[in-house]
């Protein structure tokens, strides 16, 4: 059920993962930090399933196994 993704949406995807990188590299996700990278995955007006796995797989899972504070 996977699709070919367009370069556009490629590019879109690695922004974001590099806005993720650089807020969570210091350990700690403050709610600008969040704020930012919500505004990257609304960006081009809609969500995608691959933005929502990148934000699980970088953010979610960090968080839940301590590796990541968030600010709230």
């Amino acid at each position: 059920m996977s699709r070919e993704l367009s370069a556009e949406e490629q590019q879109e995807l690695s922004n974001l993962r590099q806005t993720i990188e650089q807020a969570i590299a210091d350990g700690v996700l403050t709610e600008a930090e969040r704020q930012q990278i919500t505004a990257a995955m609304r960006a081009d007006g809609q969500i995608t399933y691959e933005e929502l796995e990148l934000v699980r797989q970088l953010v979610c899972q960090k968080v839940a196994s301590g590796d990541l504070q968030a600010e709230c």
